[in-house]
């Protein structure tokens, strides 16, 4: 007899207690298989799609789309085949089917199949799946007792065809209507331009002609990422004792030299790769920057390895991924990592293991146009190395004034972990080897 499993929110790892609902990927009624995706949620770190780990009829879901849902919460519930090695023997042999999972198994009474989308596709090829493969639910449908119990499934939202999750919750947010929409990509697919168009289109419409009312101030509740990064820069600026140093660079030659390995076939180099593999090189001549004070600020963790962080900008805001061993890259892997991770930025895909474990932050801030900051240190990390604008300046050059490419460079770090000597002697490593980047290969 088919029985009814309670699929709940997994536990999605580094301290996560919940995620938001963005948008649900599969329907009452429908069939899914194993490990087949159900739900995008959106947590402090990443959108992620989650799997469940059974195959049959989902009955149930749990949440709207806009909704906190904590881990451990019910997802969906599954009626799937208790007999004859169909889908809940599958699920129960599944890798993804464990303890975090929190099942629940109830007896399905009178519940017949739907065919829905998708359904069709999976069961013709079906012949050509694995012997493991889920089999769909039998259409047939167990004798129910004299009264059978009929579930009651929700229902189905009306789906509307957008881009991507971020612009629906541009929409929610904003206050726009996705069903009044007309979509202008493919086939009427509504794009963000269509939302941020409908925003305008409200901003400038006119005032109806009634008694003005006195505006009131609203509050943007801090959610998701916005929540997180609020969290974690007020636990910095509460825990560490930071204190920045600065100083001008000349980077004629680091930019000239960037010019002459860019001229040659291969990859192109970037400024930001230079600079990070000039970190990776400093942090090897200062270790004891490459660390982090312990929980209870009894000791200093020293890493061995490094695993340079880089501010980027997404659609979710500034974000920090994470260049893993970052010591162990070429400059040119270092410059395609970056790439990499950068755009996945942009597009809101970092995973959340691409967002922590960094050991030392790299913050271009010249991109904003910026010459100097004093950023608040990325927790628990002991250092940043922040970069300004490279720009044209008076700069005397050979006991002669000349026009010279200057940046800004400044470090802060925890005082903790190190002295002002100690901080000074990285920065001006740093600066050095910006201004006369064959000193590398001294050090290479």
């Amino acid at each position: 007899m088919p029985v009814v499993r309670e699929f709940r929110l997994p536990d999605l790892g580094e301290g996560l207690t919940g995620a938001e609902v963005v948008r649900w990927m599969v329907e009452v009624g429908e069939v899914i298989a194993v490990d087949q995706p159900v739900v995008e949620v959106e947590t402090a770190k990443a959108v992620v799609e989650v799997p469940c780990p059974y195959g049959g009829v989902v009955t149930a879901r749990y949440g709207a789309e806009g909704e906190e849902i904590a881990v451990g919460a019910p997802l969906v519930t599954v009626a799937v085949a208790s007999a004859g090695g169909g889908a809940a023997d599958t699920a129960a042999s599944s890798p993804a089917s464990s303890a975090s999972s929190a099942e629940v198994e109830r007896p399905l009474v009178g519940y017949g199949v739907v065919e829905s989308r998708g359904a069709r596709r999976r069961r013709v090829g079906a012949a050509a799946a694995p012997a493991s493969a889920p089999a769909p639910v039998a259409v047939a449908a167990p004798v129910a007792p004299a009264e059978p119990v009929e579930p009651v499934a929700p229902a189905a939202p009306v789906v509307v065809p957008v881009i991507s999750p971020l612009v629906r919750r541009l929409a929610r947010e904003q206050g726009v209507d996705l069903t009044a929409l007309t979509g202008s990509g493919p086939d009427g697919l509504i794009m963000r331009a269509d939302v941020e168009r409908a925003v305008a289109a409200k901003v400038a419409a006119p005032a109806p002609a009634a008694p003005v009312a006195v505006a009131q101030d609203g509050v943007v509740p801090l959610r998701g990422l916005r929540k997180a990064v609020a969290e974690k820069l007020s636990r910095s600026h509460r825990e560490i004792p930071a204190a920045t140093c600065w100083v001008d660079a000349d980077a004629t030659e680091l930019m000239s030299l960037r010019r002459q390995l860019n001229s040659t076939p291969g990859p192109k180099v970037s400024v930001l790769a230079l600079l990070a593999r000039i970190c990776t090189v400093a942090l090897a001549r200062f270790p004891e920057l490459n660390s982090s004070v312990t929980e209870d600020g009894s000791g200093i963790v020293r890493h061995s390895a490094v695993h340079l962080g880089f501010a980027a900008q997404g659609e979710r805001g500034l974000v920090v991924p994470v260049v893993r061993d970052a010591q162990a890259h070429s400059t040119e892997q270092l410059g395609e990592e970056l790439g990499r991770l950068t755009e996945s930025a942009r597009s809101g895909s970092l995973t959340p293991a691409e967002l922590t474990g960094g050991t030392f932050t790299l913050n271009n801030y010249g991109v904003f146009g910026v010459d100097g900051s004093t950023p608040i240190l990325n927790h628990p990390e002991a250092a940043m190395l922040g970069v300004g604008r490279i720009v044209a300046k008076p700069w005397v050059h050979d006991g002669e004034l000349a026009v010279r490419e200057v940046t800004q460079l400044s470090f802060t770090f925890d005082h903790r972990v190190c002295d002002g000597g100690t901080a000074g002697g990285f920065l001006r490593f740093v600066a050095d080897c910006v201004e006369q980047p064959g000193m590398l290969l001294r050090q290479l």
